[in-house]
């Protein structure tokens, strides 16, 4: 299977193959660092991801990259929190109604990732995960794209309240920047633009969204020759989210459906 080119560019920075000396594992990430070896769990907790979308996909995606050790995590989303958003996006409260999804998913994001990758050891206390752990071959596990090479880097949840289609700000340039994109759009034509940035950039993108009530799934990687969002045709969306329509109408069909 082809590896995508922009994890592989830079070897300078071998991450480690054992733990660090006198230290394990944050409680939270123990599991992650024996299932996948300390030195991708150091790749997870360097690698910048951008994420796109903060609504009820993002609200989970986001709580899982900050308890897994992701610690340098972009948040864009145009949308302000409406309170028919708090039934199922869970980082928002009645107090955040107004406020930018971003700026508030940024914020609980970073509070929920853990301080530290790894911890310092009680004295004379025994770990599972001191021992040393059998690394996958070198040229499998590229270093990161950016972000710094120590394992306890600072927690870094960036919000950027913006629209993803803006060309000005959003282009093949800035995608560059990531090691993966995330997508967890509500409609066809953001999730077109990403797919179309993603491919240009040759970033590897976890394609995920809802159009009414479907939610869809898949992995994107130019490299890797797998099919991309728009290899098969969608249909013309119908259903449009009430936070898009009451705070951020950017189509006259949006104001169609609000008079309806």
């Amino acid at each position: 299977r082809k590896r995508s080119a922009t994890m592989a560019t830079d070897t300078t920075t071998a991450p480690p193959a054992t733990l660090p000396s006198g230290k394990h594992p944050h409680p939270l990430l123990t599991s992650i660092s024996r299932t996948l070896s300390p030195a991708l769990l150091h790749r997870i907790s360097t690698s910048p991801i951008l994420l796109i979308g903060a609504g009820g996909i993002g609200c989970e995606l986001l709580k899982n990259l900050a308890l897994s050790g992701f610690r340098n995590v972009a948040i864009v989303d145009l949308d302000t929190i409406d309170v028919s958003n708090l039934n199922r996006q869970f980082l928002f409260r009645s107090n955040h109604v107004g406020m930018a999804k971003c700026s508030v998913a940024a914020e609980v994001g970073r509070s929920m990732a853990p301080d530290s990758v790894f911890v310092a050891s009680s004295p004379g206390a025994v770990h599972a995960d001191d021992a040393a752990v059998p690394s996958p071959a070198a040229d499998a596990i590229p270093s990161p794209a950016a972000g710094s090479a120590e394992d306890d880097q600072e927690v870094k949840y960036t919000a950027i309240h913006g629209n993803v289609c803006d060309t000005t700000k959003f282009n093949v340039e800035y995608l560059s920047r990531f090691a993966l994109v995330l997508n967890a759009l509500d409609n066809v034509t953001a999730r077109r633009r990403v797919n179309r940035l993603c491919l240009a950039a040759k970033i590897p993108l976890i394609e995920a969204g809802t159009t009414g009530y479907l939610g869809q799934v898949t992995v994107i990687d130019k490299p890797s020759q797998v099919e991309c969002y728009e290899c098969q045709t969608k249909p013309t969306q119908k259903v449009y989210p009430i936070c898009t329509i009451r705070s951020t109408p950017s189509m006259p069909v949006h104001c169609i459906v609000w008079a309806k």
